[in-house]
Order: C-alpha cells, then sequence, then structure tokens
C-alpha cells in the first residue's frame, strides 16, 4: 500500500528540516525521508560541532594568556578526548531537538534512505529502511535536500583514509592530538581546523592553491587575516599546489610546487577541505532527466527544476554552501508551492561567517568586486584598536570595512576581520535588507561600549566623518 502525502521532503539536514516544517505549517501532509541523522551535516558533522571544538580551543587559548587580564592559570592542559566527547553531546542534544519539533509538528519522519522513480504528477519516492522494508510514497510535490560531502582529489592522492588523511569527518573526533597537521584548502572548512588544532598546540601548515587565503572574502580581509593568523605561528602557503601524498605508517609526506619549485612536507595527520560535491548519486535522478551541473541540481532560483514536482533545496542545488541559505530556500521553495508570496533568494545578501581565530564575516561585494561591475564607491574602515570595548577585552586586532555605492549611497558590502564580527555582520544584513543608505546608518545610535560601534564608525569614515581615528 502507497502512503499518500502533499509534500516529500528528502534529507533531514538545515534546508530539509526546516522546508518539512513549514509546509506543515501550511496545512500540508508532510514526510519526511533522512538515511542517517535529523539535523544533517552541518547539525552533526559541520556548522555545530565545530563550533563545539572552537570553543573549547578558545578557552583554552585564553587561559594561557590569563596573565594578561591579571589572573593566574597553573598548569593548563586539555583532554581531547573530553573535548571531542562535548561537542558530540552538544549535536546529539540538537538532533534530538529537531526530532521533537518534527513530531510536534505532525511530519511523518522515515528512516530511510529514498529513491526516486516516475509517477503521474510528480516523480513517486520509494524509501528504503535499514531492514529492507520498502515504502512507496506518493505526493503532489517531492523536495531534494541531500545535501553534499567533502570532495576529494585521488588522482592527487587526496583521498581520506580515515586514519592519516581526514576530511572534516574524520577532523571532528580525532584519533590523536597531531604534533604536525597540514590543511589543503584555506576556506572556511579547513581555516577553522587550522585554527582548532594549532590552539591546542599543532603545528600547522595551511595550502592553497589560490594566491590568498580564505579566496573568497574581501582582499584587504583576507590578507589582514592572513597576517593573524601568521602570527600566530600558522605556515601558510599560498599559490601552491600539492603533486601528491605519500604515506607511511604513522606520517604524510606532500610534495608542493610553488612557483615551479618542488618542496616536501611531512605531516602526522592531513586534513583535505577542497570543497564540496552535491549527493546526488543513486537518487534515480538519470533515469527522470533531471539536469544537473558538475554535481548540482539546476534550478530555477526558487528551488523547481526541469522534472515536474521535483525540487531541490540546500547545498546539493549549488553555491553559496551555507546552512542559512538552505533553510532560507526551503521556505522559500514550500510556500511557492503552497502558493504563497515567494522570492528568490539574492545572494549578495547572504552573509558568510568563518570561525577562526579570528573570525571572519562579510555579506555583499567585495571592494574589488563593486569596482568591477563599474560602480563608483565609497569606502570606510575602523580598526579593532580605536574601539574601547575590544581593547578592554584584549582583542585589539580586527577591521570593519563597508562598500558604499557613491552615488546613491546604497551598502553594497560589509566586511569584518576579528573577534566576535560573526555576531555583528547581521546588523548590516539587516540594513541591506532594508534597503539602508547610508544617512540613516549614520543616524542611528549604536550603544556604548560595544564592539558594534566600529560598525557606525566604519560607516561615518566612508563620508569623512569618522570620530575615533
Amino acid at each position: 500500500m502507497a502512503e499518500n502525502f502533499d509534500l516529500v521532503v528528502i534529507g533531514g539536514g538545515p534546508g530539509g528540516y526546516v522546508a518539512a516544517i513549514r509546509a506543515a505549517q501550511l496545512g500540508m501532509k508532510t514526510a519526511l525521508v533522512e538515511r542517517e541523522h535529523l539535523g544533517g551535516i552541518c547539525l552533526n558533522w559541520g556548522c555545530i560541532p565545530t563550533k563545539a571544538l572552537l570553543a573549547s580551543a578558545d578557552i583554552y587559548e585564553k587561559m594561557n594568556h590569563a596573565a594578561a587580564f591579571g589572573l593566574s592559570v597553573q598548569g593548563a592542559s586539555f583532554d581531547l578526548g573530553k573535548i571531542v566527547e562535548r561537542s558530540r553531546g552538544v549535536s546529539k542534544q540538537l538532533s534530538t531537538g529537531v526530532g521533537f519539533l518534527l513530531k510536534k509538528n505532525k511530519v511523518t519522519v522515515f528512516d530511510a534512505t529514498a529513491k526516486l522513480v516516475k509517477g503521474i504528477d510528480a516523480p513517486k519516492v520509494i524509501a528504503i529502511a535499514k531492514d529492507g522494508k520498502q515504502t512507496e510514497i506518493i505526493a503532489k510535490n517531492v523536495i531534494l535536500a541531500t545535501g553534499a560531502r567533502a570532495r576529494t582529489i585521488p588522482q592527487a592522492g587526496l583521498e581520506p583514509d580515515g586514519n592519516l588523511i581526514w576530511t572534516y569527518k574524520e577532523a571532528l573526533v580525532p584519533n590523536t592530538m597531531p604534533k604536525r597537521l597540514l590543511v589543503i584548502g584555506s576556506g572556511a572548512i579547513g581555516i577553522e581546523f587550522a585554527s582548532f588544532f594549532k590552539a591546542l598546540g599543532a603545528e600547522v601548515t595551511v595550502v592553497e592553491a589560490l594566491d590568498r587565503v580564505m579566496p573568497v572574502e574581501d582582499k584587504e580581509i583576507s590578507d589582514f587575516a592572513a597576517k593573524q593568523f601568521k602570527k600566530r605561528g600558522m605556515n601558510i602557503l599560498t599559490s601552491a599546489n600539492v603533486k601528491g601524498l605519500k604515506k607511511t605508517a604513522n606520517e604524510v609526506t606532500a610534495t608542493i610546487e610553488i612557483g615551479g619549485k618542488a618542496q616536501e612536507i611531512t605531516a602526522d595527520r592531513v586534513i583535505l577541505a577542497v570543497g564540496i560535491v552535491g549527493n546526488v548519486e543513486n537518487l534515480g535522478l538519470e533515469e527522470l532527466g533531471v539536469k544537473i551541473d558538475r554535481t548540482h541540481i539546476v534550478t530555477d532560483g526558487m528551488g523547481t527544476t526541469n522534472v515536474k514536482g521535483l525540487h531541490a533545496i540546500g547545498d546539493v542545488a549549488g553555491a553559496p554552501w551555507l546552512a542559512h541559505k538552505a533553510s532560507h530556500e526551503g521556505i522559500s521553495c514550500v510556500e511557492k508551492i503552497a502558493g504563497k508570496h515567494a522570492h528568490p533568494i539574492d545572494p549578495r545578501k547572504v552573509p558568510g561567517c568563518t570561525y577562526a581565530t579570528p573570525q571572519v564575516a562579510s555579506v555583499g561585494l567585495t571592494e574589488a568586486k563593486a569596482k568591477e561591475l563599474g560602480y563608483e564607491i565609497r569606502v570606510g574602515r575602523f580598526p579593532f584598536v580605536g574601539n574601547g570595548k575590544a581593547i578592554a577585552l584584549g582583542e585589539p586586532e580586527g577591521l570593519v570595512k563597508t562598500v558604499f555605492d557613491a552615488k546613491t549611497g546604497e551598502l553594497l558590502g560589509a566586511h569584518m576581520v576579528g573577534a566576535e564580527v560573526t555576531e555583528m555582520i547581521q546588523g548590516y544584513v539587516v540594513a541591506m535588507g532594508l534597503e539602508t543608505t547610508e544617512v540613516q546608518l549614520m543616524d542611528t545610535i549604536f550603544p556604548h561600549p560595544t564592539l558594534s560601534e566600529m560598525m557606525h564608525e566604519s560607516v561615518l569614515d566612508a563620508y569623512g566623518r569618522a570620530v575615533h581615528i
């Protein structure tokens, strides 16, 4: 017997479970099929557990600098196993919470693997449970939210083995504390793990194929962050290509080419952070004729694919590969299905955050991109060292940068590096969403003493009105 629903969501990550809950709120009879853990990669193997690890590392680092705050800490040490245990506990708590929310909203959850087959008005879903039992699910609409996984490059030896060569999954539950760590890739994932292991005492080398670390960020912010990483003792290699990895029983030697010259770096462990690929295999997409571009499902910006009744959201539907984008996309997709007023996501208004030391956060156009698009711009900057709260916190290294359209006063982009900027960036996101001008931002009263005052000063600086620099 087939089970009938209005909507079936495949994948229970931050895109899928949010889409399912919103559909239920709108009165749809909704099912969700998840093969592993509710909450997906983000909650179980990404965003959340990495932040728990980084929180432990931050406290440990501050303990080792307690004297600067007039405090005394004797014999500071850490237990890697307990750090990991806490991280896993945080993830488990939140995954359980997602299950509760789905149940509360009367979403039927299938603990199963999904397979799509041709239906009359939309693809049918075959949910295959772990015991082999199959359930046929018929719905008017299906949303794919299957996410993505770590990219590997086998031809260069960049393939995880679960022991010496790690992806983010192994790095989250390390079986040892490496003395020497090689991180390949300097995006958010690579830099966050580099920060974590460096804080715990590892000798860290980061290899980036492009000419600077965190290459998607504004160059000035990226350069500032790189200086801070180096100041903390990280070895940063840019314009560097990994030509191969050689393993022995206990270590890995990488051949790195920079400017045509090769060098070897030996490490106890290697973390691969060279991007992601969409989870599009074994779903039956080829048989349905679903359009796929480089492992990502092609949509119209509202989640609609080229197959009637089939939609795709989140990482499997392409960049930006961010949990909050997936959640927002899921809501927009569901509301469109329900006939509500919905609009596509503007990628310029999706903030990006990296929780390294220092943190990096941004939204909108970089200075270089704004110029490339032909804007006449005004740029404002404010350093952390000019902010009383930053100095009081012992965090005087950082920068807030804003980019405006000189003709209209439109905020085109905002870019930050320093303590707690991942919490501050949302102020600029709201401003952009409300189409706030420079005048309104300058007239806004920011509380004192706060780090957020630097956001105000950066805007003032763009128009020659900064007070504290």
